[in-house]
């Protein structure tokens, strides 16, 4: 606990595509702050987010907000501007790593291993595979598998994809292309530059997408994965120096593909979530939960954390 009560907003909720997860999260933090003694305004933004800011006027923001423009560096920058603290990630490291080009960019020539692809014409898809299947679609900037398909000889988008048929490209006019990588679903959640664990995902149907994640029941967590050592410690280095290189602040998230038939080097990085969830199914306060952290108490390491401007070195 800091040494006295902080007046904290809780920013969530806004207009994105993850707006009910960032609603849960923030209901969960608020009521996290508020049994710690902590002064706590929940603000759902909306247009005049600024106004209300100042008129509040916290010692911190807790940023809960999910997908854009509360992760995409967007909010830091105007937060920035009223000289506002916050949790979580700045305004580089947000642009950055919300951005899977540009992750790959700055990750990749350090070693990180990461899916090859390239960035297509939506429009172009309906001409042509961009890759040879199976490969996967994506947004360039969203999160929580938001508007991902993945498209095989079997799949339902016809060959080549058909202009009609439901996807990401009816929605982005430019989506990025990697090859598919067979395997399973890991993840690490890093707090303070420590890795805290990895944890497999096995969804129940289908693979781990945005119901998968976020539906009680539909994905199997297995904490801790049940991997060799070698592929457990390569998943905690690489989101360690992932989230170090990044330059991202309090918690952050690392998720994987493993191709369990080529040891560690089928391990690759897909992305590095800046502000991950802080829902009842969340990744992060599960795996703190395991090493003998408390929801309440990662709350305020995250808190303490923004306070204090980073955890030491």
């Amino acid at each position: 606990m800091s040494a006295a009560p902080l007046r904290i907003v809780v920013l969530m909720g806004g207009w994105s595509a993850e707006r009910e997860v960032s609603l849960s999260s923030g209901a969960g933090v608020a009521e996290a702050l508020e049994g710690l003694g902590h002064r706590v305004t929940r603000i759902d933004m909306g247009r005049d987010i600024a106004a209300r800011l100042a008129e509040a006027a916290p010692d911190l923001v807790f940023n809960a907000l999910h997908g854009t423009p509360g992760e995409d560096g967007s909010v830091q920058g105007m937060l920035d501007l009223m000289g506002l603290r916050y949790t979580h990630s700045g305004l580089a490291t947000s642009v950055i790593a919300i951005d899977k080009v540009l992750t790959k960019q700055l990750l990749v020539p350090h070693g990180v291993p990461m899916p090859g692809g390239r960035i297509v014409k939506s429009a172009d898809v309906h001409q042509r595979d961009p890759l040879p299947r199976p490969y996967v679609l994506k947004p360039v900037n969203e999160g929580s598998s938001v508007g991902v398909a993945i498209v095989t000889d079997e799949g339902n988008y016809g060959n080549p994809i058909a202009h009609d048929v439901q996807g990401p490209w009816q929605e982005f006019d430019e989506l990025l292309a990697e090859p598919y990588i067979r395997g399973r679903e890991l993840t690490t959640a890093v707090l303070g530059g420590r890795a805290l664990g990895v944890t497999e995902l096995k969804p129940k149907s289908g693979w781990y997408d945005y119901d998968a994640k976020y539906t009680d029941g539909m994905t199997e967590h297995v904490f801790p994965a049940d991997i060799p050592d070698e592929v457990a410690d390569a998943c905690r280095g690489i989101a360690v120096e992932a989230h170090r290189l990044l330059g991202c602040k309090g918690a952050s998230r690392a998720d994987f593909r493993w191709d369990d038939t080529q040891g560690v080097d089928g391990l690759f990085l897909l992305e590095v979530n800046t502000q991950p969830g802080m829902t009842s199914l969340s990744l992060v306060p599960e795996q703190a939960r395991h090493t003998g952290m408390s929801y309440a108490e990662l709350v305020q390491a995250i808190v303490d954390d923004a306070m204090s401007g980073g955890y030491p070195t």
